[in-house]
């Protein structure tokens, strides 16, 4: 039997707006994929072109995600992990190892591992962090169209000052994680 190891890491943790996505990739060691980093110090120009390779040339990407009721109804730990646990179960294959992006592993029916920093240092791990990224991203910029007095195409839901008066003066939207602390704060 062949080790199959997925990487694992999540994208929208801290943001006070949308989904937490996830993603799962297992690679081909038949194509190897150079460029592979942390999605965060990417350019978004190298990550959709890396995007699309590892769509590709994976031997399986998986997706998930947990929505805004998740996270509030479970907080966002739970709800990274939920996400983690969905994109693994959406593999087309069983890995026989989950690297896990951080220091706490999902409940998954494989073994896992959590390291820190992994989307620094094993490859797996930071194209789950570009699978993920690039998703996210691409969704915040699809919720621009239907709240863009939020102006989501440019933050991505995370706390910045735009953000955060654009919260002080419409108040919270639909997709706003009312657990977090700026945006329960407009809702007294």
């Amino acid at each position: 039997m062949d080790y199959i190891i997925a990487g694992v890491d999540e994208a929208g943790r801290g943001p006070l707006a949308g989904p937490v996505i996830a993603a799962a990739v297992i690679l081909s060691p038949d194509f190897v994929i150079s460029g592979l980093m942390d999605s965060k110090k990417l350019t978004e120009k190298k990550r959709e072109e890396l995007f699309e390779l590892i769509y590709a040339h994976a031997l399986s990407v998986g997706v998930g995600r947990a929505s805004v009721e998740e996270i509030d109804q479970i907080n966002i730990l739970q709800a990274s992990l939920l996400a983690m646990r969905r994109a693994v179960d959406n593999l087309s294959q069983m890995p026989t190892l989950a690297l896990i992006d951080g220091n706490i592993c999902p409940k998954l029916l494989c073994k896992a591992k959590a390291i820190v920093r992994g989307d620094q240092t094993e490859p797996a791990i930071s194209a789950a962090s570009i699978i993920a990224k690039v998703i996210r991203d691409r969704e915040m910029c699809e919720l621009d169209q239907q709240f863009p007095e939020y102006g989501f195409a440019q933050h991505k839901g995370y706390g910045t000052k735009k953000h955060l008066a654009a919260l002080k003066q419409y108040g919270a939207s639909v997709i706003h994680r009312r657990s977090f602390a700026p945006v329960s704060a407009e809702l007294v």
